[in-house]
């Protein structure tokens, strides 16, 4: 969840990345970047429309440019439904745990040092292959608490 100062530079930085790509910051899009900064991991459109409610269709569409105003991101996952969450610039760098039996993904930040040694192996690996790394996601796949004990 974003505090509410957060939440205004939020709303701010998506009106000008919108503005970017020629689109307007709805009222529409405003309640859904509102929806997800209520949320402290991705979400499923179900997930969205509980708390928000919009058209299905007007939803996707929504979803679609703000994804291409890089506004917002979204997760694979192990199972039939994609899940969204505000571009991590907008939030806080992080990684996910993805359950491949329930499909949970939680949000999980490393400790600094360890993050300096992820990145830094990923830059490594970039230049072994000729490749200019800019930035990395790490999903660990497994079993989530309630699916192991279930």
């Amino acid at each position: 969840m974003i505090s509410g100062g957060q939440g205004r530079e939020v709303h701010s930085a998506a009106a000008a990345r919108l503005g970017d790509v020629g689109q307007r910051y709805t009222s529409g899009r405003r309640a859904l970047v509102h929806a997800l900064t209520m949320f402290t991991g991705p979400v499923t459109v179900d997930t969205i429309r509980s708390w928000q409610p919009l058209a299905l269709s007007s939803l996707y569409r929504n979803l679609t440019v703000l994804e291409e105003a890089g506004v917002v991101r979204r997760v694979a996952t192990h199972d039939e439904a994609p899940r969204y969450e505000l571009n991590e610039d907008l939030t806080e760098h992080h990684h996910h745990l993805v359950c491949t039996s329930c499909g949970l993904v939680e949000d999980f930040v490393f400790p600094p040092a360890l993050e300096r040694a992820v990145a830094k192996a990923g830059a490594a690996a970039g230049r072994a292959m000729d490749f200019d790394t800019a930035e990395h996601h790490l999903e660990l796949i497994g079993l989530c608490r309630g699916c192991r004990a279930g």
